[in-house]
């Protein structure tokens, strides 16, 4: 079934421009619908359906920070069929509109995560991780367990709102430069979050040099408390979703209303 969900994700990838149907994908690789969605969330984390939307929001993302098009260029390209629409789904999913995402500084702070496009913001340029005083606040020990031909990295670890995050995290810590490491995160809100760590190695500047590491479920945090985590970083596989987030203050989630966008892919009836 790995192998259908790989098949199933290349579909994604090579036509999320396309209308697709979780019938039409199922079918594509001989299993049910029921039985793919099931798979599919098992190896992944999430819903097929969310996981379309994390590759067209990303492919979006890119478009407005790589290139001249025009917002409405890049709404045809990544499979929506009105401004009006994507520009509500992308500023819910992502805290700003799809024109103030092209500002400079969301792009000198983009994380971006994928085979073909991917960056880790250097440590020294990160801005704070405190936007707003947070009550209650908590902090986090992450113990990050980096690959020996991965050192020295660049390491980044957030807390976020959803499986596949669109905004900036909640709290964040980084450090440059480093092998297995631990980092302190302070300031966290109360509250379920789901850890994300990214280290881009300092050799090459292919898909290779970056890693992820993450917890399965999201981790509670008590006030004023101390949560540790361990997270042992690996390579990029073919099923993990595309992210780009900024942490450029103005996409920060404390009192905003940045949320995943709904599911685009349907199941048929």
């Amino acid at each position: 079934m790995q192998l259908a969900v790989q098949q199933a994700i290349s579909a994604m990838r090579d036509r999320y421009f396309d209308p697709i149907t979780l019938s039409q994908i199922a079918a594509e690789v001989f299993v049910s619908p029921f039985h793919l969605s099931r798979v599919f969330a098992e190896l992944t984390g999430v819903t097929p359906g969310r996981y379309l939307t994390a590759v067209r929001l990303f492919e979006a993302k890119r478009l407005l920070l790589t290139t001249d098009l025009t917002v409405a260029d890049v709404v045809c390209s990544v499979g929506y069929n009105s401004v009006g629409t994507f520009t509500s789904r992308f500023t819910k999913a992502v805290g700003m509109t799809p024109t103030q995402y092209r500002s400079p500084e969301v792009r000198e702070l983009l994380l971006a995560v994928s085979p073909d496009f991917h960056r880790v913001p250097p440590a020294e340029a990160l801005p704070g991780a405190n936007w707003l005083p947070v009550q209650g606040a908590a902090s986090m020990s992450a113990t990050v367990d980096l690959p020996a031909e991965a050192a020295p990295a660049n390491v980044l670890v957030g807390l976020f709102a959803e499986r596949i995050p669109q905004c900036g995290p909640v709290a964040y810590a980084a450090q440059a430069g480093v092998g297995s490491t631990r980092l302190t995160i302070s300031d966290v809100p109360p509250g379920r979050w789901t850890v994300l760590a990214v280290a881009e190695g300092a050799h090459g500047g292919g898909a290779e040099s970056i890693y992820l590491g993450t917890v399965r479920q999201p981790v509670a945090v008590s006030p004023g408390g101390v949560t540790r985590v361990y997270l042992r970083l690996r390579e990029l596989q073919p099923t993990d979703p595309p992210i780009a987030i900024t942490l450029a203050s103005d996409t920060f989630p404390h009192g905003t209303s940045c949320d995943l966008a709904r599911p685009e892919l349907r199941v048929a009836a």
